[in-house]
Parts: C-alpha cells; structure tokens; sequence
C-alpha cells in the first residue's frame, strides 16, 4: 500500500525547523556542525542525504535522536523509489 503524502527531504525538515527559528546562515550551521558547507547546502537542497555520521552530527546539534534523522532520509527515499515502482524490471519469485 502506498503512501497518500510525499514525505519531506531531511534537509527540508533542517532548514525550516532547525536553522531558520535560530536565524541562522548554512555557513554558520555548517561551522557549528563541523562540516563543509558545500556538504550542507547540498543536503539542504536535496541533492545529498542523510548518512550516519550526519545524523549524528544533526542529534547533538538539535537534540533529536541520530534515528529519527536516518529515518527521515529512509522515509524520503522510500517513496521515490515507489514512485518509480513501474519501471522496474523485476520478475516475480513465488518461495
């Protein structure tokens, strides 16, 4: 069963709710959390993912749990991989 909501990108969820009630700038955020901030405006943007590391980066900067990041970043790929579903070219094993 598919979903009926596109979750949001990991790095939406950063930005509008970690670094924008904090007035903060991704070149500040990306100091606080010691990356780059190429690395940071990509995951902002959607065009890099959450990995563990930056998950745990993210927990001890912002207090939720290095899970929940991951999950997020799952949940995202997760759906666009069903959107896609149809052109898949897998056959199907009965076991």
């Amino acid at each position: 069963m598919m979903r009926t909501h596109d979750p949001p990108h990991p790095g939406e969820i950063i930005e509008r709710l970690c670094l924008e009630p904090l007035g903060m700038s991704v070149t500040q955020a990306a100091q606080a959390l010691g990356v780059g901030r190429k690395l940071l405006s990509a995951t902002l943007y959607a065009r890099a993912g959450i990995g563990p590391e930056m998950a745990v980066r993210l927990s001890i900067a912002f207090g939720a749990s290095a899970e929940s990041w991951l999950n997020q970043q799952i949940q995202y790929e997760l759906r666009r991989a069903e959107q896609r579903r149809e052109q898949l070219r897998v056959a199907e094993l009965a076991v």
